[in-house]
């Protein structure tokens, strides 16, 4: 039985057409409309009247084409055998494989005719002495299987065997009883089965699997073949058939080659010659080794060479005249025999061997005198490292005593101040003073501790004053830091924006304010840049720097001591502070406004659009 694209794609539709239609009755069912039977490839029968309606739902599809070894399900009955010899029958279905059973002439005399078991697939033998016959219903497909087993077999044992016999993988089937899930341990007497009876079993394939098979089918028209395919074998004595797995080794490509075949005329069945795929391997003969170039020609190559020296000997003729001054006498030297050149090859080895030794002892030498540098060094730098850290905590601590800025400076003066008096508390106690002497020591005490404590209050408001300043500048420089970004090739770029600008400038304003030791002239020029920068919004702290503005320019103008003005130029500076803080003015400072703040309320209506204006100019 050969198996062909044109099979391949005729099991692939038939498939999809039954799944197709079994999802749209399955969809009616759930909304309660009634179900149109889906189309089948085979002409439409009529059931016979007396037959009841089933009663397991999905039994009323279609089932695709499958196996011969593969019953149908009981309300699709299969059409009667043809004649033998009858063409029609013969012509009938051309996409189906020649040894399946072809469809009757007459779909009439097949509906009013009883349903027949199909010849390919008959009724297996149950011997009813400790066999029970099992009916499988295969889903999704909707296939049925028969097959007998005794009653002592497992669950698990069931499933491999229709495993090993439907070529589907043990970990995709599973094996149920009225909709109830069987344990693979239990076995079918303990289930109820008794032997000699009949029971009906669902027998679940997983949709993976079945996606996995399907696939497999449609890759023919790829691959050229399937991986195995079931052939029926029909005999001559009209006995039953036998399917038969052949396994097809696909790997070889090309075209298979047609060796005709034959068709039975009793019962019309069609038998092809088989043929293989597999290259047959090229023989190879002894002689085909010695009838090659390279073993009967030998290539030949001539090559000359001049030698740097050249010598040669002239003897004396009577014709010749040559001159014997220069002529040497050469006698031979002592003729050194194998073992004295073996012991001088010895000799002159040791002498190189010593002096590589030597040359390998000094450069190991000098590694090793390199690490100890190194590390002397490096030991050196640690202990320098070491002692300059020591020498800036000790600073540090020294600094922290001194000049105490954080709340932790404050906590260790507070606590040596508590321990330094308890010390001394301790002393006085401890010496043994009359009780007059004692009082007035710890009188002299309490007054010591006094002045230590207000000197720790003076640190701590000048410590605050500085803070204060040094978050106000940190504050000020990133408002009116530029807006960095990182663009494709990973450099920075750094864009000013109208309101880094505008904070800018507000910040330099704000500087020259809290500046000491100006003239007039320059003291004044500062105040009219800040008095024309917050004139432009009208609201009470405009107005209130405004009015502090002229007045300090009123006694500069008439000549008063800067040093009694500290107190008005302080309230300047913390107003135009304020007037910087203030979003509606300085919009940078937004992500700084933990609750904003409305300084709308206060100002007129003509002030509040002018302001709205401005501020739409800014940005």
């Amino acid at each position: 039985m050969v198996f062909n694209e044109e099979e391949a794609a005729t099991k692939i539709q038939a498939v999809q057409r039954g799944r197709a239609a079994r999802k749209e009755v399955d969809a009616k069912r759930n909304e309660g409309q009634p179900s149109e039977e889906p189309p089948s490839e085979q002409p439409e029968e009529e059931p016979a009247p007396e037959e009841p309606a089933p009663e397991n739902p999905a039994a009323e599809e279609p089932a695709p084409e499958k196996p011969a070894t593969e019953e149908p399900a009981p309300e699709n009955p299969p059409a009667e055998d043809p004649a033998p010899g009858n063409p029609a029958a013969e012509e009938s279905a051309p996409e189906k494989p020649a040894a399946e059973e072809s469809a009757p002439e007459n779909p009439e005399e097949s509906a009013s005719a009883p349903p027949a078991e199909p010849s390919a697939a008959p009724e297996p033998q149950v011997d009813h002495g400790e066999d029970a016959t099992c009916h499988f219903i295969i889903y999704p497909e909707n296939y049925r299987h028969t097959k007998a087993f005794p009653v002592t077999r497992t669950v698990n044992e069931v499933l491999e065997e229709l495993s090993a016999e439907l070529h589907i993988d043990r970990s995709a089937l599973s094996l149920a009883l009225d909709a109830q899930r069987l344990n693979v341990a239990e076995t079918l007497q303990g289930l109820g089965v008794t032997a000699g009876s009949t029971v009906e079993f669902q027998l679940v394939v997983d949709e993976q699997e079945v996606a996995m098979d399907l696939q497999a089918l449609g890759n023919v028209a790829a691959r050229g073949l399937p991986n195995f395919i079931d052939v029926e074998i029909v005999p001559d004595d009209d006995g039953p058939t036998r399917v038969v797995s052949v396994y097809i080794e696909s790997t070889q490509q090309g075209k298979m080659q047609w060796l005709g075949g034959f068709r039975n005329k009793r019962n019309g069945a069609t038998y092809l010659h088989a043929t293989c795929q597999t290259d047959r391997k090229p023989k190879v003969y002894e002689k085909d080794k010695k009838f090659t170039r390279e073993t009967q020609t030998y290539e030949m190559k001539t090559r000359t060479q001049q030698t740097v020296r050249d010598c040669s000997t002239q003897m004396a003729r009577p014709d010749l005249l040559l001159d014997p001054s220069m002529d040497r006498e050469m006698v031979a030297g002592r003729y050194m025999t194998s073992e004295e050149h073996h012991q001088l090859r010895v000799k002159k080895t040791i002498v190189i061997q010593r002096y590589t030794r030597g040359c390998k002892a000094r450069k190991r030498a000098r590694e090793l005198r390199k690490k100890r540098e190194e590390r002397q060094q490096f030991l050196r730098q640690e202990a320098e490292r070491k002692q300059a850290e020591a020498e800036e905590r000790r600073r540090k601590e020294i600094e922290r005593r001194m000049r105490p800025r954080t709340t932790a400076d404050f906590e260790i003066l507070y606590n040596e101040l508590e321990a330094w008096r308890l010390q001394e508390t301790q002393k006085i106690n401890e010496a043994g003073l009359p009780e007059a002497e004692r009082r007035a020591a710890l009188r002299q005490l309490l007054h010591k501790e006094t002045k230590l404590l207000q000197t720790i209050d003076r640190l701590k408001i000048a410590a605050n004053a500085e803070n204060r300043d040094v978050r106000i500048a940190h504050t000020l420089s990133d408002m009116a830091a530029p807006k960095s970004w990182e663009i494709s090739d990973g450099t920075g770029v750094e864009v000013h924006t109208p309101f880094t600008t505008r904070s800018k400038e507000l910040m330099q304003l704000y500087n020259g304010l809290r500046l000491p030791l100006l003239t007039t002239d320059e003291r004044l020029d500062v105040l009219l840049h800040v008095k024309w920068t917050v004139k432009e919004f009208d609201c009470n702290l405009t107005r209130e720097a405004v009015e502090l503005i002229d007045r300090e320019a009123d006694l500069l103008n008439r000549g008063r001591n800067p040093t009694s003005m500290d107190g008005l130029r302080r309230r300047i500076a913390n107003l135009f502070l304020q007037f910087i803080e203030t979003p509606e003015f300085n919009p940078e400072a937004t992500r700084y406004q933990i609750v904003p703040g409305d300084f709308e309320m206060d100002m007129p209506e003509t002030s509040r659009m002018r302001n709205a204006k401005n501020t739409q100019t800014i940005t």
